[in-house]
């Protein structure tokens, strides 16, 4: 009988991007499935998932083609009529060298790879962050700077909370120049109001008299142009035991005296337009500095230079015992994700410029401006502001008509309510744009002078405050001039590192998933990626229609019944969560209850959140199989009955198992008069199969950098949107400039930009929309399949902690190796570093439980790797009897020397108990392709001992060695 011909239908969906995203092909599934004595992926999700929280996204189309897809986001990108953009407010459109965007920006070996916990295979990006605070340092001239933060409004925010914490001045009054940015002002409102925080905006020559203020920020240059020495307010503030911060335009610093030459405590800013398209508001990194005594305070992540076990310089994350996920509700602040990707692009812009070249870039900025303003002030149009770097404030007769002018010409200006308008230029203006730009405001088309004859005309930088001192005098900022020598200088630095593009990354917790490239690509286009993030609504129309779209999947895909796209990292999105909840508290009159409920396993970021939105928090027990204590859960609840805010819950548990009583712990906390929030760092393991919004969570918030693919890039970009229940929808984040960003009674922006990372949101919705209801469950079911499997197979050498129903786990697993600890003196630490011989990142190292590796594999990976993975860590406890054994020593043995370089194993001098073949190739298949860590151990004790956060002179490196 001859075979039978599949049909068409048939034929699109095998060919479909589903079997493309998902790494185990139907021979693997069928293997892995066996292992584990089921016989289809719906059994396995019947043993693992609770019946009562399972259920159908309604409403999700099938899969679609790659092809199909692209263009329908190409028409999306036409959609959005890009101008030329003149409305600054922080926002500058730039040129990304093109050696950049292919080789970092459009590069799986920059955007894959994960947070640097593990400094050994890091050493390429840390190197990158070190040199972006290095570039800022210099610019701001302060003494020590983050590795980035996620927006400017944001590091104002922070700003805020540092100064009120480290400040010697009692008073709990912020003053905010009135000449911020206006959304850096909204989003320090936001953040102040549930801290208690007053915030007073005016002249602060003028309005800022009064006993209670603790702090000032200011922009310098102002939003309106205006550049205004601030030594006297610095002073004045200092005298009082106050401090000051600036926000700040890093292109400008490279002309104008650094703010901390003239008293500044801590400046902030963007630094989006050293390269980094506009992308309608983000992903951007903004850059904070500070000065050396508050070095053990400041916000985010610090990059610093330490030692290796050869003695020699290596990098890392220096003072993590300030990061979020240790000290919780005592963290600085709730930051975890960065913007390590747009960091690295930002100093990279400086690298390949250099400082000759960033200054060529500023005084031609300047100079436009200058010509600019001499020719308004002889049309009559005189500036407003006398002093300007790029920013001009111009009053015109009638300002809708100069607007309708320049829209016509393609070129946005600002629109203000007082009758001006506002111009701003940036690297990519030209002569023919200020020529344009004076017919536009004037109306005139007769004119007896061009930018030529205009040349001479006087600079709009005080003299005082001129910029005297030189800038990136360290050598990497004049080693690559050439094209030819950045290209190698980005490839030799991405060398260094491990990423998804070498091997599986099987972080527990993180869902390190393929970032296909057919996701990636609309970012870039000019479409999405040229936008200011304040253009008129008409002008992105298909942006719109993406977020309304996204929003929908989103929704549909949670059972909620909104969504608020604003949040620009996991972090935010709790944030916001919380903020939401109380404003619903305060809204039926029941402003005091302000008790958190958060489970002991939580992620660190939780009670950090928590704490950032007022809330007070009470730890919940954990029973002995690591689910969330009912009985003490039920406890606490009545004891805080009349204050109860809100339970914050992972679900999937954060030890990766389906608790069976997540309904019951929803019912306890409604009877008592919270709210639910649920932490959707783990959603990945329920889309297409749960929605949260069913079984009783009031909120949760989406990390769309792990579940929805968008890339890590090193440590950012991320972002995390928030779904909400029907009555907390009036209270979601909204934006005062842009009202269809959320409702009228929102609780104010969260994040600079209305819609935070829009540029990136096409990821997650080309995603979405080629996997489709079908191929987002079966997503769902092999990463599921993939963590029992690795469990399974791992479950003979290491026990697994935690296990829900059937003895099986959800998308991950935790191991315990604390028998090697006793049985051989081998640490986590050591197996983590051992897996790097082997080629692979470590999983999540003890966390929640010390002492333990979580893995999660994804579906994005193959039964081959998966093999190859489970046969190196059984490698590795193998190692570990042989040291029980007695057959190498406790303190010389492939574990405890791990990871080995390549210059180690190959050292004349070789005196270790086991053969240099097994310290380079513990495996036959490593030498058809062997990562090599560049560093031997990182020294973290030393680096914390011997803080160093910027790039030391190469003598400094020397004196490291010896």
């Amino acid at each position: 009988m001859p075979p039978v011909s599949p049909t068409l239908t048939e034929l699109e969906h095998n060919s479909s991007f589903i079997y493309r995203h998902i790494g185990p092909s139907e021979a693997d599934i069928i293997a892995m499935l066996e292992t584990l004595n089921l016989d289809s992926l719906d059994a396995l999700i019947n043993a693992t998932v609770p019946e009562a929280i399972r259920s159908e996204t309604p409403g999700m189309a099938g899969p679609r083609r790659e092809e199909d897809v692209l263009a329908e986001a190409q028409k999306m990108a036409a959609r959005n009529h890009v101008l030329r953009s003149m409305i600054g407010m922080g926002y500058h459109d730039c040129f990304t060298p093109t050696v950049i965007l292919r080789n970092v920006l459009e590069n799986p070996a920059w955007y894959t790879a994960y947070t640097p916990y593990q400094a050994e295979i890091s050493q390429g990006r840390l190197e990158a962050l070190l040199t972006f605070q290095q570039m800022t340092i210099d610019l701001t001239g302060l003494d020590i700077a983050n590795a980035s933060l996620l927006d400017e409004g944001t590091a104002a925010a922070e700003a805020m909370t540092l100064m009120k914490r480290v400040g010697e001045h009692p008073g709990n009054t912020l003053f905010v120049a009135a000449d911020c940015h206006p959304q850096t002002i909204a989003v320090i409102r936001t953040r102040a109001q549930p801290l208690g925080i007053e915030i007073l905006v005016g002249d602060p020559f003028a309005d800022m008299d009064g006993p209670d203020v603790f702090g000032a920020i200011v922009q310098y240059p102002s939003t309106n142009g205006d550049i205004t020495d601030y030594s006297i307010l610095a002073a004045r503030l200092h005298d009082a035991g106050a401090l000051l911060a600036v926000a700040t335009d890093p292109l400008a610093l490279v002309l104008l005296t650094p703010p901390g030459d003239w008293g500044a405590d801590m400046v902030v800013g963007s630094a989006q337009r050293f390269g980094v398209p506009m992308g309608y508001g983000g992903p951007h990194a903004a850059f904070f500095a500070t000065r050396e005594k508050f070095k053990r305070s400041i916000p985010g992540r610090l990059i610093g230079v330490s030692i290796d076990s050869h003695g020699r310089p290596a990098l890392r994350m220096a003072l993590q015992t300030r990061e979020q996920h240790i000290r919780r509700e005592k963290a600085t602040s709730n930051i975890c994700t960065a913007q390590v990707l747009l960091a690295n692009i930002a100093a990279f812009y400086a690298v390949y410029h250099g400082p000759d070249g960033l200054k060529r870039i500023a005084e031609r900025v300047q100079k436009l401006t200058a010509i600019l303003a001499e020719g308004l002030q002889r049309l009559g149009l005189a500036p407003d502001n006398e002093t300007f770097f790029d920013t001009l404030t111009v009053a015109v007769q009638d300002a809708e008509a100069v607007h309708t002018r320049a829209i016509a010409a393609g070129i946005n200006l600002r629109r203000r309510d007082d009758g001006r308008v506002g111009i701003s230029l940036d690297e990519t203006t030209t002569r023919e744009d200020v020529a344009a730009l004076w017919h536009i405001l004037s109306s005139r088309e007769d004119m007896d002078f061009d930018p030529e004859t205009l040349d001479a005309a006087p600079s709009g930088i005080p003299k005082k405050l001129i910029r005297t001192e030189p800038i990136l005098e360290h050598e990497v900022f004049h080693a690559h001039r050439s094209e030819t020598a950045m290209l190698r200088h980005l490839t030799q630095l991405a060398q260094k590192d491990l990423a998804l593009d070498r091997a599986m990354i099987p972080l527990g917790s993180c869902t390190m998933k393929l970032n296909a490239t057919a996701e990636m690509i609309p970012v870039t286009w000019p479409g999405f990626s040229r936008m200011h993030p304040f253009v008129p609504g008409n002008q992105a129309e298909g942006y719109r229609a993406l977020f309304v779209d996204l929003s929908d999947k989103l929704a549909r895909l949670t059972g909620f019944a909104a969504m608020s796209l604003q949040p620009n990292a996991g972090s935010q999105g709790e944030y916001a969560g919380l903020l939401a909840i109380r404003a619903y508290h305060a809204s039926r009159g029941e402003a005091n209850r302000n008790i958190c409920l958060i489970p002991a396993s939580a992620h660190g970021t939780n009670p950090a959140s928590a704490v950032m939105a007022n809330f007070l928090v009470v730890v919940v027990a954990c029973d002995d199989n690591g689910n969330i204590d009912l009985i003490d859960l039920e406890a606490k609840a009545n004891d805080h009955a009349s204050n109860l805010g809100a339970l914050m819950v992972t679900y999937p548990s954060t030890h990766g198992v389906f608790e069976a009583g997540i309904h019951d712990m929803c019912r306890i906390i409604h009877e008592h008069g919270g709210q639910v929030y649920l932490d959707g760092a783990n959603f990945n393991a329920m889309v297409g199969i749960s929605r949260p919004g069913e079984f009783g969570a009031d909120v949760a918030h989406l990390n769309l950098h792990k579940t929805f693919c968008i890339p890590h890039g090193g440590g950012g970009p991320g972002i995390g949107p928030i779904g909400v229940a029907a009555h907390l929808a009036p209270f979601l984040p909204n934006h005062p400039l842009a009202p269809g960003a959320g409702p009228a009674s929102g609780v104010g922006p969260v994040a600079a930009a209305p819609w935070g990372s829009a540029s990136i949101l096409p990821i997650s919705w080309a995603y979405i929309t080629l996997m489709g209801g079908v191929g987002l469950k079966r997503a769902t079911q092999v990463a599921i399949l993939n963590a029992n499997y690795v469990a399974r197979r791992l479950s003979g050498h290491f026990k697994v902690l935690f296990t829900g129903r059937n003895d099986l786990v959800a998308h991950e697993c935790i191991i315990d190796t604390r028998s090697l600890k006793d049985e051989a003196g081998i640490s986590v630490d050591d197996i983590a570093k051992r897996l790097i011989d082997y080629g692979f990142h470590a999983p999540t190292m003890s966390w929640p439980v010390a002492g333990t590796l979580m893995i999660e594999p994804t579906e994005s990976e193959n039964k081959l790797e998966l093999d190859r993975f489970c046969d190196a860590l059984i490698a590795i406890h193998g190692e570990a009897q042989k040291i029980a054994q007695g057959d190498w020593p406790a303190d010389d043995n492939p574990l405890v020397n791990a990871p080995h370089t390549i210059s180690s194993v190959t050292d004349d001098d070789w005196s270790h108990p086991y053969p240099r073949s097994l310290a380079a190739f513990p495996v036959p298949s490593l030498r058809n392709g062997k990562y090599w860590p560049p560093v031997g151990r990182v020294d973290g004790v030393y680096g914390d001992r011997h803080l160093v956060c910027s790039c030391p002179p190469l003598e400094a490196y020397q004196d490291a060695a010896e």
